[in-house]
């Protein structure tokens, strides 16, 4: 089958939950089918990280995005009803060569995800496509709204009536229908919601594994991309909230990509802010307890699986595990408020047998759940369908 597959970002390198999702559902596919990639780019990737995706990849085209245009769109969706970030993606330069890279390809089917790349295939009538909503956006955005800044409150809340409103309008175009959890699909207002497949998240599980005993020089960590407004609100939590209830002497690891000047304010002697670190394992393997405060977003955290995977105890929200469906107490912690986190955490720190007991029973937990190879087989089903 050849596969033409339209992302928002260069996937590559993994910073991001979008492209991480997309990277290994190509390269699961690729094993099969012909994969023709078309990626926007509104940040001037670097040749290396196009390479890497050939390696798998028949052909991948970029599509370079102007950001005065980005900008005056932006403008624009202000006297209109769709979402602003589908704006923010749509060029009709980068339409103009996706439809051409159509024509010359005659793919056999299209792929298109997230609801940002939904205008480019959209009316492509021509072709089966697929639309990976990934995560129920117009849940999330409402989620941030009562956290939100004055000035950025009633924006915030304008767009999750648009991503609303889109979420719907758009199933129709497209004739397969994906989505990372059962709870966001729950969250698409569409009649026919119920026919989206659920395609999870995966875990390399031979890339995240647990070395040789080391000794940790942090006790808590937090991993996520740094400015994500959840992750951001998480972190703020984690320092200002749970923090001042812990032992003094607690020392809090927090990494990943492009931390925000709100982020970077929270190091302190016993807050380390690190940025991107090329390999994410040695940030899992330097500390003792994995803490997601996360009271914000949607889908299944990536996060959490690769922490898990790592033989890290981890400690999380009702909400995060709503869609991870870890067994409480056995293979995760859950708490609800600054006060059950300090708890749980304090317990762990304790407790060295009880933080291998719950890292051993985590690793068992994603080894039997969440498996990329299981999980690309169900979205290469619906991608093959016919009408």
């Amino acid at each position: 089958m050849k596969l033409l597959v339209v992302v928002s970002r260069v996937p590559y390198p993994l910073d991001k939950g979008d492209k991480l999702r997309v990277y290994h559902q190509m390269k699961q596919l690729a094993k099969q089918h012909e994969i023709h990639l078309c990626c926007l780019d509104d940040n001037n990737t670097k040749k290396s990280n196009i390479e890497e995706l050939k390696k798998f990849c028949s052909s991948v085209t970029v599509l370079k995005l102007s950001k005065p245009l980005i900008y005056f769109n932006l403008f624009k969706a202000l006297f209109s009803s769709k979402p602003f970030q589908v704006h923010y993606f749509y060029q009709k330069k980068a339409h103009r060569k996706i439809k051409k890279r159509i024509k010359e390809l005659q793919p056999d089917r299209i792929y298109s995800q997230l609801i940002r790349t939904a205008e480019y295939v959209k009316n492509e009538h021509s072709y089966i496509k697929t639309i990976d909503y990934m995560d129920a956006f117009s849940k999330g955005m409402d989620r941030r709204v009562k956290d939100a800044n004055i000035l950025y409150k009633q924006l915030i809340r304008e767009e999750a009536k648009r991503l609303l409103k889109y979420e719907h309008l758009i199933y129709d175009y497209f004739d397969g229908h994906t989505i990372i959890s059962k709870e966001d699909r729950d969250w698409i207002h569409h009649p026919n919601r119920k026919k989206i497949e659920v395609v999870t998240n995966g875990i390399d599980i031979h890339f995240f594994c647990k070395k040789k005993e080391t000794t940790p020089l942090y006790d808590l960590i937090f991993v996520g991309n740094m400015s994500y407004a959840p992750n951001i609100e998480a972190v703020k939590f984690l320092v200002q909230e749970i923090l001042p209830l812990l032992n003094k002497k607690t020392k809090v690891l927090i990494a990943g990509a492009t931390p925000t000047k709100e982020v970077l304010k929270l190091a302190s002697k016993n807050v380390t802010v690190t940025g991107w670190i090329e390999d994410i394992r040695e940030a899992y393997s330097n500390a003792k307890i994995f803490v997601a405060p996360l009271f914000i977003g949607t889908g299944l955290q990536n996060k959490l699986l690769e922490a898990m995977a790592m033989e890290l105890p981890c400690v999380t929200t009702p909400l995060v595990n709503k869609s991870l469906k870890a067994k409480e107490q056995e293979t995760i912690r859950i708490a609800q408020n600054k006060e059950e986190f300090a708890k749980e955490i304090v317990t762990l720190l304790k407790n060295k047998e009880e933080q291998t007991k719950l890292g051993i029973n985590a690793r068992k937990f994603v080894e039997k759940q969440y498996s990329w190879q299981k999980s690309t087989k169900i979205l290469e089903e619906v991608i093959k369908r016919e009408l």
